[in-house]
């Protein structure tokens, strides 16, 4: 793209050598036409003629490069011409005297015009060599009449020349600076409105720009899907959206009118309409459409905030007293107790131990720190689990064991996470995922999905999960069990989500459950894998 600047030089050079061919002109002329007689006759013909037309070919020749926009740069171009005015200039006043004064005029503008292309130096050295050059042969004549007047007029178009030069090099100097801070105020303003238009078109919110004829200016994508993808060409909101339309007029003609969430069209999710104006004194609307649904999502999301911080402030509360009910059950087991007092004491400890897992659960949704993820090898890592949950555990009837076919298999999750996801899933297997009358058998597989994708899978064979509250099951508070506080799964999908990692559950046939885990991979910290026969854990006893 041209410097905007370097363009508008190269016009007012244009100028230039159009002017200089004007000037050539007015001397070709005196030096051929009869009638300049009338003005000045040539003292020396010949010369004059032979000045005349070199000056009006050079300027000629210099006009064409100048539209040309040659090898010449613009100063090299404005010190040639400069230099051709300057000669035609002295060997016009020598060979027709009666213009010199003039000529000495004249030559004024040449040099203001070439300091606008030139350095300051260059131009002042041109321009004191015009007056030199001038006034040369005055000087010579007055010493030999013996007239001082003419040394001070020389002395008089010097000064003139450099103070044209130094003004007229300041004020483009001036010039192009402005012209700079305009351009680049300009492309700032540029870049600025790009931005407000990406911004504008990735809300989520819908936005329209409305003028007096109700012609939408400006559409974004989110507003577009909600009025039903008009086409392109369609932009009268009458006849995009009436409704719209019509909650528009009221508003801007100050009618009262019922602003409630409504359907712009077919499939379109409800939106809130809220209109605002852009200035006071332009016309334009700007109309939000905000989804409902969205909002929604946010104040449910902004109640759980709440109930999460309330929760955990009162866990907190509970657990003091709760672990003084939990150690005096404790020292009273060890007292000489009949039987029904002793088993009043495990009800105590057992009632005990489950309020202590449901405060866990509410202080883990409300306190889930931000990920760390780090490279984690999941065939390894699963084996070490499984010891340590057996080793922390009492022993049940359960049967636990590691299924997959990989030696190695690198996944990208914070392992704190990863083991708590795991401890929620195993944990809701050993208590539901049975059938009656029989130990829980569970599986914890390891294998690679679609793109290599990491993936763990938690596979019980108990009774599965009703197909009608599949969709529920992730949601905060919610169980069908009437010890359960509904938090487990909430949980860990919250973990899930937080490590860029998906959770989702497959109802198996035959009987049984399946959560699976779709994890990132370790990328370029993953290592070649390899095959081999498959690992199984034995099941505990």
């Amino acid at each position: 793209m041209p410097d905007p600047i370097e363009a508008s030089l190269r016009r007012e050079l244009h100028l230039f050598a159009m002017y200089r061919v004007m000037e050539a002109g007015i001397l070709a002329f005196l030096a051929f036409s009869p009638m300049a007689g009338i003005i000045s006759a040539p003292d020396r013909p010949v010369l004059a003629q032979a000045a005349g037309a070199s000056y009006l070919a050079l300027a000629l020749l210099l006009w064409f490069a100048a539209r040309a926009n040659g090898g010449m740069s613009l100063r090299q171009q404005a010190a040639t011409g400069l230099v051709v005015d300057i000669a035609a200039a002295v060997i016009a006043v020598y060979a027709i005297t009666g213009i010199a004064t003039g000529v000495t005029l004249l030559l004024i503008f040449n040099i203001a015009a070439a300091a606008l292309f030139l350095t300051l130096r260059t131009g002042l050295i041109l321009s004191l060599l015009a007056a030199l050059a001038l006034a040369v042969p005055q000087l010579i004549s007055a010493m030999a009449e013996q007239n001082g007047s003419v040394a001070v007029q020389s002395v008089m178009v010097a000064i003139t020349y450099l103070a044209a030069t130094v003004l007229t090099y300041l004020l483009g100097n001036d010039m192009r600076i402005s012209q700079r801070i305009a351009q680049q105020r300009g492309e700032d303003l540029a870049s600025l409105s790009l931005i407000n238009e990406l911004i504008i078109r990735r809300m989520r919110a819908g936005v329209l720009v409305v003028d007096e004829t109700n012609h939408v200016r400006v559409i974004n994508e989110a507003a577009w899907l909600v009025l039903g993808k008009p086409a392109p060409e369609q932009r009268n909101l009458g006849k995009i959206a009436p409704e719209l339309s019509r909650r528009l007029w009221h508003w801007r003609n100050r009618r009262t009118f019922q602003n409630t969430a409504v359907s712009l069209a077919a499939d379109a999710p409800e939106v809130l309409p809220r209109f605002t104006r852009l200035t006071s004194n332009d016309g334009l609307a700007l109309i939000f459409l905000q989804d409902t649904s969205m909002v929604s999502r946010r104040a449910e999301e902004l109640t759980l905030a709440t109930l999460g911080r309330l929760s955990a402030s009162i866990a907190h509360e509970i657990r003091n007293p709760l672990a003084a009910i939990s150690y005096s059950a404790q020292l009273l087991e060890e007292s000489k107790l009949t039987d029904t007092d002793r088993r009043m004491v495990e009800i105590i400890n057992t009632q005990c131990q489950r309020m202590n897992s449901i405060i866990q659960d509410i202080l883990g949704m409300a306190r889930r720190e931000r990920a760390q993820p780090e490279a984690v090898e999941l065939v390894g890592w699963a084996k070490r689990f499984l010891a340590e949950f057996r080793a922390t555990r009492a022993q049940g009837d359960e049967h636990i064991r590691i299924s997959t076919r990989l030696t190695q298999l690198d996944a990208l999750i914070d392992p704190g996470h990863l083991h708590q996801i795991i401890t929620v899933l195993i944990n809701n297997a050993i208590n539901y995922g049975r059938l009656p009358d029989q130990p829980a058998r569970i599986t914890l597989a390891i294998r690679q999905g679609e793109h290599n994708a990491p993936i763990v899978e938690l596979i019980d064979r108990g009774p599965g999960i009703v197909p009608k509250v599949v969709a529920n099951i992730f949601e905060p508070f919610f169980t069908t069990s009437e010890t359960g506080t509904g938090l487990g799964l909430y949980i860990a999908r919250q973990l899930c989500e937080a490590n860029q990692a998906g959770i989702d559950y497959e109802l198996i046939a035959g009987g049984g459950s399946c959560f699976r885990i779709t994890l990132a991979g370790a990328g370029a910290l993953a290592r070649p894998h390899r095959t081999g026969p498959d690992t199984a854990a034995v099941a505990s006893s």
